[in-house]
């Protein structure tokens, strides 16, 4: 029983927090999300509900940049099941700015898309009885937090696996170096010979997320969630 005193402290964490965040939530959309995650760490790896995502942002800083875009493709039963995907443009206070040049939406776009409250409400429904995962996830959790808790008054309790992380650690441990843009979405996915996307949107990179995990978890065969977990 080795195994599961080792998950023991994770699985216990993990259901703390969501039994806690759920009860705790006066969002109905929210609780609901949170009330769905503490049996998925029981769940075999291979049947695990999971959803990627993605998001083009205006800069980098949660507290002043805004986002543009949504992106999220389902992964059920170790394979992505787009029946279950979607995006959305999302309308953005003031202009878009040099970020058109990296995600290519325009202002013009952006009058016409979304509003945040509708937008982030589309991606947690999408997102409920599903584990979260995003490549470099503190960046996206990040803005999540900031315009969520801004839309629904109250802190969101949120983890991803981070597919960048994952990666990291597999290099760390083959004592392999890591040069400048190693880590990055499209230099991971070469090194599983996953094809090059050449567009660059929310949705796309969430597909590429999402394969590139798949890619990862065939590879290192993990047996727990806690083992996806950087």
């Amino acid at each position: 029983m080795t195994w599961y005193r080792k998950l023991l402290p994770f699985k216990l964490g993990w259901e703390w927090q969501y039994r806690q965040a759920a009860a705790r939530s006066q969002q109905p959309l929210l609780r609901r999300y949170y009330a769905s995650l503490p049996a998925l760490v029981d769940a075999p790896i291979s049947a695990l509900p999971l959803l990627a995502f993605d998001m083009e942002m205006t800069g980098l800083d949660a507290s002043n940049d805004h986002i543009v875009s949504i992106g999220w493709v389902a992964i059920d039963g170790g394979k992505i099941n787009l029946t279950r995907a979607g995006s959305c443009v999302l309308n953005v206070a003031g202009d878009v700015g040099q970020s058109a040049c990296i995600h290519g939406i325009v202002d013009q776009d952006t009058e016409r898309g979304l509003e945040l409250a509708r937008g982030l409400e589309l991606f947690m429904e999408a997102a409920i009885g599903r584990v979260l995962v995003a490549h470099h996830s503190p960046l996206d959790l990040a803005f999540l937090q900031q315009h969520g808790g801004a839309i629904w008054g109250e802190s969101l309790a949120l983890r991803a696996i981070d597919t960048l992380a994952l990666e990291q650690r597999r290099l760390q441990l083959a004592q392999q170096s890591i040069g400048s843009g190693a880590l990055r979405l499209d230099a991971c996915r070469q090194r599983y010979g996953l094809p090059v996307y050449p567009a660059h949107s929310a949705f796309v990179d969430a597909l590429a997320c999402a394969e590139l995990l798949l890619a990862q978890m065939a590879a290192a065969k993990p047996t727990q969630l806690r083992q996806l977990f950087c």
